[in-house]
């Protein structure tokens, strides 16, 4: 069970997400520190580390829209977030993929700042409410590249498997 820590409208930009005056910040372990900058509350939340692992962003459509910035994925993966967005930004989703940021389609989620949701593959169920709506799961290939943890875990572990089955043949 995970609970709703913000609540987002439509087309949230990557500015919004980690706003442009920190970009010239570009390491994982610094960038969490930017997260919605400019929504003071809830970034002093963050900093504070009272806003739990696996807690979710619910958004409307188009999440992570703007600019390509890597960092929009950094700075909530340094939080271990997840977001349960109606949809995603082509490209927000692919560099939240790459970093192993959990995303979840569900393009009819409702649900509010307070909520828990129970996350599954193929429905999310926000318990406060009673109501059940279904996901759109991403391909295999891409949600295992977050179930890894990234792109370098990813890879790394293909890596690995490849050169222990080359061992025992």
């Amino acid at each position: 069970m995970a609970k709703v820590v913000l609540k987002v409208a439509d087309d949230i930009s990557t500015d919004i997400i980690y706003p442009g005056r920190f970009m010239a910040t570009v390491l994982p372990s610094e960038t969490p520190q930017y997260a919605f900058a400019d929504d003071a509350e809830f970034n002093g939340r963050l900093k504070r580390k009272e806003i739990p692992a696996g807690s979710v962003i619910v958004a409307g459509k188009n999440f992570g829209c703007g600019s390509s910035r890597e960092q929009a994925a950094s700075t909530l993966k340094g939080h271990e977030l997840t977001v349960v967005a109606r949809n995603f930004a082509r490209i927000f989703l692919q560099n939240a993929i790459n970093l192993g940021l959990r995303t979840v389609v569900c393009p009819g989620i409702e649900a509010v700042e307070g909520d828990d949701l129970e996350i599954g593959p193929d429905r999310v169920v926000n318990r406060t409410s009673g109501k059940s709506f279904p996901v759109e799961p991403l391909p295999k290939a891409r949600q295992a590249i977050i179930d890894a943890g990234g792109l370098i875990a990813y890879t790394r572990k293909r890596v690995l498997e490849r050169k222990a089955a080359g061992a025992k043949g």
